[in-house]
């Protein structure tokens, strides 16, 4: 039954301390991320009992209510017109604004806080990247069974229109990121797909358009704010508006010219090779490790440190092969939630949250899973990380005899990343590896969580009719 956002809205407002405690509204693909004044005010099992609350997480300062990609967005509408009622909404930026800067300061690590700024310049790309990958994979399927000849044409030049441009949009978010005139980081960065740059000549090479990729883009972009930053505190005024923007693309451009788009492009070509290479030569061992220690990297929010990796294999190869490795570690949490569902059968409320959930981790939204079951019970995480961890070496060991599975886009995995298959294979090989990698996830991670991975103490509480819903008493494990 769909959700009213309105009323999920309403009914999440009072359960986080009202108006009143709320700093801040945001949301990324699957969760409605609020700032609060008092974390304390809100009333945790009360919000997962909610319909539609797929889950609960508190991280990087902010409460974050799980509701699944498409609900989030318009949830957080509705949420943002409630609070917005009682409280102005450029106070409730400012108090948020604040809040925000203090725990940042107070908890981020100098790692943390530069993968969240790389991560706030890829994310917003991801819908275009999934909208372009599905329509290039069907572009591809069209192409190899010789149908709709005088359609194709039209649907390549719809999938490919972005990626031919994704160094300027990178450019445009670096600048916003970093503080500068996202116009004009999104100027300097179009410099690194401009055609004519293939008429430059500099120690003895010639540029390629599209030479450094969409590093090359980040870092010409990066340059150019702090070009900005530096001409708008020493320019009068009266010169201002003249001279900051020409001085900024100026420097910034001959910069990335004669120096950024020849090492963005070591490191990109350098990308490139070490990801084929790993899977060629030590794919299953790579994919084991990789599907392993996912989980474990989302946990920490250092998976945002392969955003730009993956966004540089798209742009080299079309396609990247380290995400359908790396989407094994969600076939590995679905099988061990359906070990606890099996293992605890007279724990109804564990039972009804993991069928919620179950669809969702199915089409590689996991959160809820984690952080509703497997989490709190301590050891089935880590059996899942096993199930993920035989997952990608499946993968892997195809990688290994040659045939590369990859993805068009980053975002979606589990069943969602089907469509955007793409390798140098043909597409019923394709899918018959990530789908035989899926079961192999599934399985593993079933088998190792039925015999290992529920604790005793759970398992007699819920066949004793003890308490259900809360197994463990820690939420870590």
């Amino acid at each position: 039954m769909p959700t009213d956002p309105l009323a999920t809205a309403t009914a999440i407002l009072p359960l986080v301390g009202g108006p009143a405690n709320v700093t801040s509204v945001a949301h990324c693909m699957t969760r409605l991320r609020l700032g609060l004044a008092d974390p304390s005010r809100a009333d945790e099992e009360a919000l997962r009992a909610l319909p539609g609350v797929l889950g609960v997480v508190v991280a990087d300062g902010l409460y974050q209510v799980v509701l699944g990609p498409g609900v989030v967005t318009k949830v957080t509408a509705a949420f943002e017109g409630l609070v917005a009622g009682p409280t102005a909404a450029a106070e409730l930026a400012a108090r948020g604004a604040a809040l925000r800067a203090e725990r940042r300061r107070r908890n981020a690590t100098p790692v943390k806080a530069a993968l969240r700024r790389v991560a706030a310049v890829f994310v917003p790309l991801i819908p275009a990247l999934i909208g372009c990958g599905v329509l290039a994979g069907v572009n591809g399927l069209l192409v190899n069974a010789g149908l709709l000849p005088w359609l194709t044409p039209a649907l390549a030049a719809v999938a490919s229109g972005f990626m031919a441009l994704i160094a300027v949009f990178v450019g445009h978010n670096t600048a916003k990121e970093f503080g500068g005139t996202p116009v004009l980081g999104g100027a300097v960065a179009a410099i690194v797909v401009y055609p004519g740059v293939a008429k430059v000549t500099a120690f003895g090479v010639t540029l390629a358009p599209g030479q450094g990729g969409v590093l090359g883009a980040l870092a010409a972009a990066l340059l150019a704010t702090y070009v900005e930053r530096a001409c708008r505190g020493r320019i009068p005024d009266t010169l201002d508006v003249l001279l900051t923007p020409t001085l900024t693309v100026l420097v910034a451009g001959l910069a990335t010219l004669y120096g950024l788009m020849y090492a963005a492009g070591a490191v990109s070509s350098a990308i490139g090779t070490a990801a084929n290479w790993l899977l060629v030569t030590t794919g299953a061992f790579a994919g084991l490790v990789l599907g392993g220690l996912f989980l474990p990297l989302v946990m920490l929010g250092l998976h945002q440190a392969l955003i730009p990796i993956h966004t540089t294999l798209i742009e080299q190869q079309g396609y990247t092969v380290l995400l359908p490795i790396l989407a094994m570690a969600g076939a590995g949490q679905v099988g061990a939630s359906l070990a606890v569902y099996v293992r605890l059968r007279h724990d109804t409320s564990l039972r009804t949250t993991i069928r919620s959930a179950l669809p969702a981790g199915l089409l590689g939204v996991g959160e809820p899973l984690i952080y509703g079951v497997s989490l709190p019970l301590g050891r089935p995480f880590l059996t899942a990380c096993v199930g993920g961890a035989a997952g990608g070496a499946f993968v892997g060991f195809f990688a290994m005899l040659g045939d590369q599975v990859g993805a068009t886009a980053i975002g979606p995995s589990g069943w969602a990343l089907f469509p955007l298959l793409a390798g140098n294979q043909g597409w019923g090989t394709l899918l018959a590896i990530y789908a035989g990698g899926l079961l192999t996830g599934y399985a593993v991670g079933f088998a190792v969580t039925y015999v290992l991975g529920v604790p005793d103490r759970a398992a007699a509480s819920t066949a004793s009719g003890g308490p259900s819903g809360d197994p463990a008493p820690s939420r870590s494990g």
